[in-house]
């Protein structure tokens, strides 16, 4: 079986992704490799691909039993036998498995790192004893103290090959700077590696930051949004977590909490209820999600500032799995940042202190930018980027801004006075006249003391951000760091240079460039079936198929199961498992709307279809609504639009051929309106409605005209 057989067959893609098939030609070829892939790249693809190819046993080191359980549910769906062994089974379900491997009847066994080489368990030597063809070592960054996720027990791993010379070890991980990629290949000793980076650029994520006011109401405002949607807010304390889900179940929302304090069987039930859509919102500290292979989770919200941009990266990462658009949201603080520095002091490795610090200090800057956040994570990564993602709160808002000369001039004067010495806490307060203790008496009788008391202290708080990004002024010091002037201040002070503030930001829409009109009606029935087969399977419905897959087919609309099987997510074993189901369910829908299978309009790499030409999302919206049997004046009170802009919206698709006038106008009156517009022309409705009389509505004369221009084009 050749890897693009292999490929379909069990995972239902065409065509790999990244670098997927030079890694796995690089693995089959018994060679180490060093594989850095961003979150829902389709690392795994890189060690199950060859694993199915080989006849021996693929071993796969995994940090988290959740990660294991849900990866081998994925395999055995896809028909591959796969295992995994930790503390959570019994005795006798690991014996089964023991006899399982002894005959060769699995594939890819899953483990944890500490399970190896345990004087207690030593199952490196059992292994020893069967024939391993490949090693897999997953979240290989748990392995370097230069990570952002340091596991102890991942150094053991160092013995892999000592123990398995011969056999080729991948190592994978979704987050890693040059430091920690070269400590990862030094601890795993692995043979002349080759490293493959793919891009770290998750076109379909929108980030955003926020400041960290009114947190509550702007998270309620923005879960509006998101309805009916999967989603992770990640908090930096325990209690945070259960103060939040508590206030979000009070508000009407389906949210639990998630945190290594609480009961393992509290733990275990509700990270399943999430896997499954039981629950909606996981609230969590960062002990939740490593490896999660949720595809469908389309939000992910941080309420606390992350310690590194590694870690935000990966966290993040997490939202959007399966490509379609997703949102990563950030509320920024500077009382977080002093939180955080507290806690990147490693006491007794002044070394390691000073690295953890720096990543701080880079995810600060990240959330001060005023310039694309995506080019500024690309970097980070070492990769090129272009200075407007399109996609980002930067560059999709609109600033207006004031001249802001007086207020830096008056904060640099401030920062002169204390000779430089304070940070931004003590500035503010100072700069305000506060009446606070702490301000020295000294410094109270200066001039400049209280110069600033005409701005709030948040006000005071963005434009020394602001300041800091555009290098005015920057920080120095740790774990207390002090404001310190630049060159440029200098010119301010001076009057020899300007400054521009910004005293409002308008976040716009993101334009998603790839919305393609799909059967909303279609989908949720879909969906409905995906969610029995899951329920019969035991598993999340994610692993049935992907959100992506549905919508693919209620876009698409196969006829028969030769289609079906050109759908992206849908190979051999699942279209053999599965498909009639699904097809039943499509066959009945199109026969009552009268439609017929639209696979001719897909691309052959079944990437999605760019949206119809001069067709936008709210027209696209309008159309779904219209599929899912809302009529135009449901479809206006839905949307808060006029019932002429959801026909205009209608008409458009019409013209476009993707919606049939006949759904909109009876077969009788089609012909009357289209010899009324002959006779009279369309360029005035109004005369034809009064031509035509009471029977005929505007949104039918409007239709056909649509319809009419579509012969013509």
């Amino acid at each position: 079986m050749t890897t693009h057989e292999a490929l379909h067959k069990y995972f239902g893609y065409r065509e790999f992704r990244h670098e997927q098939e030079a890694i796995v030609d690089h693995v089959l070829n018994q060679k180490d490799a060093m594989v850095l892939m961003p979150t829902g790249g389709g690392k795994s693809i890189c060690y199950q691909l060859p694993a199915v190819i080989f006849d021996g046993l693929t071993v796969v080191i995994s940090p988290l039993i959740a990660l294991m359980k849900d990866q081998v549910d994925a395999l055995n769906i896809n028909g591959i036998n796969a295992a995994f062994l930790n503390s959570s089974q019994s005795d006798n379900e690991q014996r089964e498995i023991i006899k399982q491997l002894k005959a060769n009847q699995i594939k890819l066994l899953y483990l944890a790192p500490e399970r190896l080489f345990s004087s207690e368990s030593r199952l490196i030597d059992f292994l020893k004893t069967l024939k391993v063809s490949l090693i897999a070592i997953d979240e290989a960054h748990c392995i370097s103290h230069w990570g952002h996720d340091f596991r102890p027990e991942y150094l053991m791993l160092a013995g892999l090959k000592i123990a398995f010379p011969n056999i080729p070890v991948i190592a994978l991980t979704a987050t890693a700077d040059k430091i920690t990629r070269k400590d990862i290949l030094d601890k795993l000793n692995l043979n002349q590696p080759r490293e493959f980076v793919s891009s770290f650029d998750r076109k379909n994520i929108n980030y955003r930051i926020a400041p960290k006011k009114n947190s509550f109401t702007q998270l309620i405002a923005f879960l509006k949004e998101h309805q009916d949607d999967s989603g992770i807010i990640y908090c930096l304390s325990r209690q945070s977590t259960e103060d939040l889900a508590t206030a979000l179940q009070a508000q009407g929302y389906s949210a639990q909490a998630y945190h290594a304090g609480l009961e393992k069987k509290i733990k275990d039930q509700n990270q399943e209820r999430f896997l499954r859509d039981e629950i909606k919102i996981i609230v969590a500290t960062i002990a939740f999600g490593m490896g999660i292979n949720k595809s469908n989770v389309r939000f992910v919200v941080h309420m606390d500032l992350p310690k590194n941009i590694e870690g935000y990266y990966q966290e993040t990462g997490r939202a959007g799995r399966d490509g379609l658009p997703s949102k990563a949201l950030l509320f920024y603080s500077y009382a977080d940042v002093q939180k955080l520095q507290s806690f990147a002091r490693v006491e007794g490795n002044e070394a390691q202190s000073k690295i953890m610090l720096k990543k701080l200090d880079d995810m600060v800057r990240f959330c001060q930018l005023q310039t694309c956040r995506r080019q500024y994570l690309l970097k980070y990564f070492d990769e090129d980027a272009p200075a407007n993602c399109g996609s980002c709160d930067v560059c999709l808002s609109d600033y207006e801004r004031i001249d802001g000369t007086i207020i830096a001039q008056k904060l640099f004067s401030a920062i002169t006075r204390l000779n430089e010495s304070f940070g931004i806490t003590y500035l503010v307060d100072f700069l305000r006249g506060s009446k606070n203790e702490k301000i020295r008496e000294a410094h109270k009788q200066l001039k400049t003391y209280g110069i600033g008391a005409d701005l709030s202290k948040a006000e005071w708080q963005q434009y020394i951000r602001e300041l800091i990004a555009q290098g005015f002024i920057r920080t120095e010091g740790d774990p207390y760091p002090v404001l310190k002037l630049t060159p440029q201040s200098a010119e301010v002070l001076k009057g020899q240079k300007k400054v521009q503030l910004i005293k409002s930001q308008t976040v716009h829409e993101e334009q998603v460039a790839e919305v393609v009109p799909y059967e909303a009606g279609l989908l949720m029935s879909l969906k409905e079936t995906r969610l029995g087969i899951a329920i019969r399977e035991n598993v999340p419905a994610y692993v049935i198929l992907s959100d992506a897959t549905l919508l693919e087919i209620a876009t698409y609309l196969p006829a028969s199961l030769l289609e079906l099987r050109q759908v992206s997510g849908f190979g051999d074993v699942k279209l053999q498992r599965y498909g009639q189901e699904f097809m039943d369910i499509v066959a009945t829908y199109c026969q009552q709307h009268q439609l017929s299978s639209r696979m001719s309009k897909k691309s052959p790499k079944r990437e999605r279809k760019p949206k119809a030409p001069g067709a936008n999302n709210t027209q696209v919206e309008t159309f779904n609504l219209f599929r899912a049997g809302l009529d135009v004046k449901q479809i206006a009170e839905e949307r808060k639009l006029s019932p002429l802009t959801v026909e205009s919206h209608l008409a458009r698709f019409i013209q476009t051929g993707e919606l049939d006038v006949s759904e909109l106008v009876s077969e009788n009156k089609i012909s009357t309106i289209k010899d009324a517009v002959e006779s009279y022309g369309h360029d005035r409705l109004a005369p034809l409605k009064e031509i035509l009389g009471d029977d005929f509505t505007y949104t039918e004369i409007k239709a056909v005209i649509a319809w009419m221009q579509r012969a013509t084009a």
